[in-house]
């Protein structure tokens, strides 16, 4: 059963897609699936199993994911003060590690 929100009416649709099985154990989502699903050619899908079915969503990309996980500086730093930091860290982790 594919369900989608019409956008101006927040209202659900519904429609069933019946599609066999290969020997292999695959099968195509139809492309009207995949349109509301915004799925291309190459994209990752994410199956979850839940007790009355399955639900079938878009993968997020490890590179979406990790978007501005880490907060941007609040100010620029130069060249020369990002090569110092970056000094301060190496010289930590080495006096950590003892060498």
């Amino acid at each position: 059963r594919v369900m989608r929100s019409l956008p101006e009416t927040g209202s659900k649709i519904s429609r069933d897609f019946v599609r066999r099985i290969s020997i292999k154990g695959q099968v195509t989502l139809p492309l009207e699936v995949r349109k509301v699903l915004g799925i291309k050619p190459k994209d990752q899908v994410v199956f979850t199993v839940e007790t009355d079915g399955v639900r079938v969503k878009p993968a997020q990309s490890p590179l979406l994911e990790s978007f501005q996980a880490i907060p941007a500086l609040k100010s620029r730093l130069s060249t020369r003060k990002m090569k110092e930091s970056a000094g301060e860290g190496q010289a930590g982790l080495a006096a950590r590690e003892g060498l």
